[in-house]
């Protein structure tokens, strides 16, 4: 399974890699205009978001929105070397974030943290990045499981989970095993 995950990933990459700017745009404004008009991103006071890097879909203009709502925004840092584990600590502005784990923009880690809890939960929302999805919401994402793992004994915010991405993105069918936490939704525009 591990072989074909690879193999999907390294096709996937270079189809999202390859996209057209235009085609960038024109996703990144509807994955814009979903989220900022979904019900859990209306009813959320945590929100819980990746920041985009290299050929992700783009989040910049959602944790903008987000910022400017007033909701308590929380983005990824990773922790440790031998044994690296995920954050999400609190940012008031996009301004903050610093290249880090792998050159990916992260805060400082020396903010309010997300404290998991039942009742936060309910408020959240959170948005995942991936490489690959299909419809049976099963998530392929860079290999080193940060999302499974953070995500494995939180499951309130798992039912406020969304996985986004390009078109070219979503398959028929991926690989999955038990250690894989699947969002609660897709989207991929």
């Amino acid at each position: 399974m591990e072989t074909d995950k690879r193999h999907i990933r390294k096709r996937i990459l270079q189809e999202r890699d390859s996209l057209s700017g235009e085609a960038r745009k024109i996703g990144d404004t509807l994955l814009t205009e979903r989220i900022l008009g979904h019900q859990w991103f209306y009813r959320s006071e945590y929100f819980l978001c990746y920041v985009s890097y290299g050929s992700e879909i783009s989040t910049r203009d959602i944790l903008r929105e987000a910022l400017k709502a007033g909701k308590k925004v929380y983005v990824p840092k990773v922790l440790g070397d031998r044994e690296p584990e995920m954050a999400f600590y609190r940012i008031e502005a996009l301004e903050e974030l610093k290249a880090g784990y792998r050159g990916i923009p992260e805060p400082a880690g020396d903010t309010e943290l997300y404290a998991y809890s039942a009742h936060s939960a309910e408020r959240a929302l959170m948005l995942m990045p991936g490489v690959a999805f299909d419809p049976f919401r099963n998530r392929l994402g860079y290999g080193k499981g940060f999302y499974d793992r953070y995500l494995a004994d939180k499951p309130g915010l798992c039912l406020h989970t969304i996985a986004v991405g390009y078109r070219c993105q979503l398959l028929a069918k991926l690989p999955a095993d038990h250690r894989d936490v699947r969002p609660y939704q897709i989207i991929c525009v």
